[in-house]
């Protein structure tokens, strides 16, 4: 009878330099992976999760969803390895600055991977993806403040497409999800820009494909 071996692992994502970033650990030479930890007697799986990348946000509290477990015997061995894993959203004024063995790799431009590593990321990118057309998740990626522009562009990196400005700033205003603060951000010598930021009682899930057509 095989062994078992159970693991977590965490597909990252932040917005860096206008691009979606996914953080990666070395795994040996040139091949890289997803971080990961193994799931100790005394936590959960969630908890766990949380390890696996605690160091790498300055909030206590982050977007984390569990995505799918799969697993993979090694014949050699007679060991099957379990994997659950997990997706996270951290802003990036939340980011902090990865430690020297980990690196941010933006999501169309990703390195060597071990073993499925690169089907998983494109599977929560999917998930992310397929997120936004019901839910507020995109939010996750924002600091508590934002401009109605850094929302629109937020959507257009994860989707990939250009959204019409006027049509979404009319209906994400008449969704009734954000509100106005008393804030403003000045940026060049344009005019300062209204601050907006997630109404804590808004319904989250909402058609957001309906909101940015």
């Amino acid at each position: 009878m095989a062994s078992c071996s159970l693991n977590v692992h965490v597909v990252i994502f932040s917005l860096c330099e206008d691009t979606l970033r996914v953080l990666l650990a070395p795994e040996e030479q040139t091949l890289w992976q997803l971080p990961g930890q193994p799931l100790q007697q005394s936590e959960t799986l969630e908890s766990c999760a949380l390890r696996a990348f605690q160091e790498q946000t300055s909030r206590r509290e982050v977007y984390l969803e569990q995505l799918y477990t799969y697993s993979n015997l090694l014949h050699h061995t007679q060991k099957q390895l379990v994997s659950v894993v997990y997706f996270a959203l951290i802003p990036a004024n939340a980011r902090r600055e990865p430690s020297a063995e980990l690196r941010w790799f933006s999501v169309n431009q990703l390195p060597s991977l071990k073993d499925n590593h690169f089907e998983i990321i494109a599977y929560a990118l999917r998930r992310l993806r397929y997120k936004l057309e019901y839910s507020a998740v995109g939010f996750e990626l924002l600091p508590e403040e934002f401009t109605l522009s850094e929302l629109q562009h937020t959507y257009e990196v994860i989707l990939g497409e250009k959204l019409d400005k006027r049509n979404f700033r009319r209906r994400i205003l008449q969704a009734g999800i954000i509100e106005e603060t008393k804030h403003r951000r000045t940026k060049g010598e344009g005019r300062p820009a209204r601050l907006y930021r997630y109404r804590p009682d808004a319904v989250a899930e909402v058609k957001a494909r309906r909101l940015f057509p």
